[in-house]
């Protein structure tokens, strides 16, 4: 007679586990609850970056879906900031650029008593920074010393090195200069034209620097200089207010480069004010005053 086995072989005991759902459902509790006592410590420095996991992932459920912006977005978005932050004008812009390079013009002369009298005042424009300054023929004729205040409140005399009257243009020199003196950018009239922007820095009457700005009326003008009694020709015309005083000083276009230098106003009376025509010297024409090459 065949003995019954005391220990179960593995199969037989695999057979029965498989057999008992009790058993098996106690088995598996058993291995998770030991794996999970093995592995605590990871699982818990874990924990943060799956709850982060988690809220990440919410809010992205959450979230609307993204907008598609249109051209008509963009541009609303561009004239909003225009609106909230507005550019500078372009006579602004004009006068920024040559400020450092407008120069008062003093013509003295002598006085009654011995000293020394205010014969004229005009405007400079330095074309070089080593003192090398325009103005016209008119502004000094006459002057036994000529003054110059610099935008920066500093004071030189000055002498004539050069002229040229058919365009009633004087070529000053500077005895002294600040140290940081900034010359004027000149720019060809060749791409000027009428209804261009322009803008006029001087001292009117002596107040100044002033700022005016209008627009070019026309090109080729020709005018007689009341002062000069010359006949002038290839003149700027602009309508920017200009009178006494501006006589010399630089006329900008609208990206802030010298194209003209301020010569006379129309006057049909004896006034001598301004009634919306005045006239400027082409820079090609100064550029040659100081013996530079036109453009």
């Amino acid at each position: 007679m065949k003995r019954a086995s005391l220990y179960s072989s593995s199969r037989a005991k695999a057979a029965q586990v498989a057999a008992d759902p009790v058993v098996k459902k106690a088995g598996i509790k058993s291995r998770f609850q030991g794996s999970l006592s093995r592995n605590r410590g990871p699982l818990l420095a874990a924990l943060p970056g799956l709850a982060a996991l988690i809220f990440v992932l919410f809010q992205w459920f959450l979230a609307p879906a993204p907008q598609q912006l249109t051209q008509e977005d963009i541009d609303a978005a561009v004239v909003r900031s225009f609106e909230t932050v507005p550019l500078p004008s372009a006579a602004t812009k004009a006068y920024e650029s040559v400020r450092g390079s407008i120069v008062r013009v003093r013509a003295l002369m002598d006085g009654p008593d011995g000293g020394e009298i205010e014969g004229s005042v005009g405007t400079g424009v330095v074309i070089l920074d080593n003192g090398t300054i325009l103005t016209n023929i008119h502004v000094v004729a006459g002057a036994k010393r000529i003054s110059l205040t610099f935008e920066t409140g500093m004071e030189s005399d000055a002498v004539v090195i050069g002229t040229r009257p058919e365009d009633d243009l004087a070529v000053l020199k500077a005895e002294v200069v600040p140290d940081d003196l900034q010359a004027a950018t000149l720019q060809s009239t060749s791409g000027l034209s009428p209804g261009d922007h322009v803008t006029v820095v001087g001292f009117p009457f002596g107040i100044g620097p002033s700022v005016s700005s209008g627009v070019v009326s026309g090109l080729g003008r020709e005018h007689r200089s009341p002062e000069g009694k010359r006949q002038l020709t290839n003149l700027i015309q602009f309508d920017a207010a200009a009178n006494p005083g501006n006589s010399g000083g630089p006329l900008v276009n609208a990206s802030g480069e010298v194209v003209g230098i301020v010569t006379g106003i129309l006057n049909p009376t004896q006034q001598r004010v301004f009634i919306g025509i005045g006239f400027a010297v082409p820079i090609e024409n100064a550029a040659m005053a100081v013996g530079v090459p036109p453009f």
